[in-house]
């Protein structure tokens, strides 16, 4: 294998369109880079500009009054109970995700336009723009947060502009000009209509050589050397302290004549670091390999484009996460109307996005989630009380990030009746503790409220004696001949399950408490089709053309359900796989498909619901994905959710499992995937083609694990420190 795959993309032209532009992200700040030095467009982001509608005095309904009455009704029959389970209110979205500004840097008129080659470079998250006569680079700064810009090439105007597709009508907007030493100093502050609440942007111009005059709202630098950007952005209520912020900017060209340099060198060390832990290399013609995004975007089957888009998932994943982890649009939107407001959909997106994470030694992404998980965590308490009456934690399934509270729900979408959240969300934690042999103690105290929550919402039995889950929801999908709300949906029984198991082993005093309450839960229900039933309530029928696999939480991220322990549960799941349709072609649904195909060792459906992505042309030029064929909607699920498919395709391990090449598609007949970890705490490098593989393991800890590949099971013994080589033949 050639150990050079393309870490990075480039283009031959400027950016047309805002979601062609370039990302660049340190999980706070944002930028997308249209890539013109003589006419340069820089969109400005954050994670915490979210515009006020009445969602941030929104609070969960207050319905644990009317739940027993709910539940009888479920329990008698009446199919259509749970949609009287509300306040009435009408849908309310959560405050939406939208741009900050656009930063306009013009060269002269009449400049060489031509030879342009604009590129990003994963490696360092520099975005990159060369002409004849002019160049630009670009970063954000994960050691000092912010948004470094330098252009050189002559005579340039350069203005903070708020005029953003969608940009409301009455935002209020003003502009600061001020000369400094160093050049100019930009402000622009813009305050929502109708709020105190209002966002400053901050850009310090500093200035090599030559002059610099104002031109509000804006300045022009006539005859420099280069010209430096500075630029942060903060949300607040009140007014902003510009000259604190200016201080701070100019604090950072303190002791050095070369500051986009000593800036870069600063974020090196945490950027690279974490961006080069994984690598992916498939063998790719070294002629595709050098083609630009747009053109290898042409070639779907080209082992260039999976590595391509391999290492842009892992590099937008990795600069989207932060502050917050990614939202569905990562870090980035050119457009105030952003769609389902750019919020973070916890029933699969947000999920699917972040799953990858642990084995793609994205420890900065799993660090973000626990982050927002405990920022949240109150206003999940308050879910639980108000809803159901209960103790414990119950997750919304859409936030903006700013609250945690259920508000967003619809007769069509009863979205404050889904209880399994909180343990989707904690799943990608706790397997970070795994690879890490240590449990932070913000998974663990989740972990607990989430259990409680169940000691206290289990409180109905069937006629067996087991548990029933009511009401239940199966996201986004009914039954087809029932309501929305429901009884005893598989995703509910399966987390319910893993969140009292998962804790008991974090909190050893409850444990017998809750591994009692675990086992009474029903098993899963095998349908007419012999499929696994997504409601597993006798009576209930399937629903099969959905986006969403709910009801496959079991296999995929769980291994409640794998072909190794439960072989019998596992041949009805892949039936209800087989069944499934693909209703509206998302892609978040065709790579939850794919993944959990990995798991039940099906490479052929796998490898098909991989072609359906990378053939629908849902990649923008800037290898950000869309949620729809023909770049339908900008997205993040596909462009942070393929790494993780690729990985599950080669590796998957459990704390004392190991499986190798589960389900290799004959995309990538042939490769090396270098650096991925494991949940029993080994870093695993492995190469493969039809003749056979070599995989070399580097535990951290002394164990036992049991070793899966296509030849059968064997156990496999690691000695901490000691790397062990592994021969396998061919498959």
């Amino acid at each position: 294998m050639s150990r050079t795959p393309v870490h990075g993309t480039w283009e031959p032209a400027p950016a047309a369109r805002w979601e062609d532009a370039f990302l660049s992200g340190n999980g706070h700040h944002g930028a997308l880079v249209s890539g013109d030095p003589n006419d340069e467009r820089v969109i400005v982001t954050h994670h915490r500009l979210v515009r006020p509608n009445g969602g941030e005095h929104a609070r969960p309904p207050r319905l644990a009054a009317a739940l027993p009455a709910v539940r009888d009704r479920l329990l008698a029959g009446d199919l259509t109970a749970a949609e009287s389970f509300t306040d009435g209110r009408p849908l309310q979205w959560v405050q939406p995700f939208h741009p900050a500004f656009r930063i306009r840097v013009r060269g002269p008129e009449g400049g060489d336009r031509g030879g342009l080659r604009r590129a990003v470079d994963f490696t360092s998250g520099e975005a990159t723009a060369v002409r004849a006569d002019a160049r630009s680079r670009l970063f954000v700064s994960r050691a000092d947060d912010v948004i470094v810009h330098e252009v050189t090439g002559g005579d340039l105007d350069i203005r903070l502009d708020h005029r953003l597709p969608g940009a409301p009508a009455g935002l209020r907007v003003g502009h600061g000009t001020l000369l400094t030493p160093e050049g100019a100093l930009l402000s622009l502050r813009a305050r929502y209509p109708d709020s105190d609440r209002a966002y400053t942007g901050v850009t310090l111009v500093a200035v090599r050589g030559g002059r610099t005059e104002l031109v509000p709202p804006g300045v022009r630098v006539t005859g420099a050397r280069s010209v430096l950007l500075l630029t942060r952005v903060r949300r607040h209520t009140g007014e902003a302290d510009v000259i604190a912020e200016a201080r701070s900017l100019q604090g950072l060209l303190d002791g050095t004549d070369r500051p986009y340099d000593s800036l870069l060198a600063r974020h090196l060390d945490r950027h690279r670091t974490a961006y080069l832990r994984v690598a992916l290399d498939l063998g790719a013609d070294p002629a595709e390999r050098a083609l630009p995004g747009s053109e290898l975007l042409t070639r779907p089957h080209s082992p260039a484009l999976l590595e391509r888009l391999f290492a842009a998932g892992r590099y937008h994943l990795l600069s989207s996460s932060g502050l917050n982890p990614p939202r569905l649009t990562g870090l980035w939107t050119g457009d105030w109307d952003t769609a389902w407001s750019g919020a973070f959909t916890t029933n699969a997106n947000l999920n699917l996005q972040t799953a990858a994470a642990p084995a793609a030694a994205l420890p900065e992404v799993t660090e973000a989630l626990a982050g927002f998980v405990e920022r949240q965590l109150p206003d999940w308490r308050a879910n639980a009380r108000a809803i159901f009456g209960t103790r414990g934690a119950v997750a919304p399934s859409h936030t903006d990030g700013e609250s945690g509270l259920t508000y967003h729900f619809s007769r069509p979408y009863p979205l404050h009746l889904w209880t399994a959240g909180a343990d989707w969300l904690l799943k990608p934690l706790v397997d970070h503790d795994e690879i890490r042999g240590e449990r932070d103690p913000r998974t663990a105290a989740a972990l607990a409220e989430a259990a409680v929550f169940y000691e206290d919402f289990l409180t109905r039995t069937d006629a067996d004696g087991h548990l029933v889950v009511v009401p239940s929801y199966s996201p986004e999908n009914r039954p087809a001949n029932g309501s929305w709300g429901a009884i005893n949906a598989a995703m509910d029984l399966s987390a319910a399950r893993h969140t009292l198991r998962t804790a008991a082993r974090y909190h050893p005093g409850h444990a017998e408490r809750w591994r009692a309450l675990a086992d009474r839960l029903p098993p899963h229900r095998i349908n007419a089709d012999g499929a696994l039933a997504e409601w597993a309530w006798p009576g209930l029928d399937d629903t099969y053309d959905h986006r969403h696999l709910s009801h496959l939480y079991g296999v995929w991220p769980l291994e409640e359900i794998t072909p190794y322990d439960t072989p019998d549960l596992a041949a009805a799941a892949h039936r209800a796989l087989v069944l499934r349709g693909t209703e509206n072609d998302s892609a978040h649904g065709h790579l939850h498909r794919a993944l959990i195909a990995a798991r039940l060792r099906d490479p052929d459906r796998a490898a098909a619901a991989l072609r359906r992505v990378l053939d629908g042309d849902f990649f923008h030029a800037s290898l950000m994905s869309a949620h729809y064929p023909r770049r339908d909607v900008y997205n993040a699920d596909a462009a942070h959710t393929l790494p993780g498919v690729l990985i599950e395709l080669l590796v998957q391990s459990t704390p004392d499992r190991l499986v190798l090449l589960p389900a290799v598609p004959d995309l990538c007949p042939r490769g090396e995937l270098r650096g991925v970890r494991t949940r029993f705490g080994a870093e695993i490098d492995i190469a493969w083609s039809p003749e056979g593989a070599r995989a070399v393991v580097r535990p951290h800890r002394t164990l036992r694990v049991a070793l899966r590949t296509s030849s059968g099971t064997e156990p496999l013994d690691l000695v901490a420190g000691e790397d062990r080589v592994l021969t396998l033949g061919a498959r």
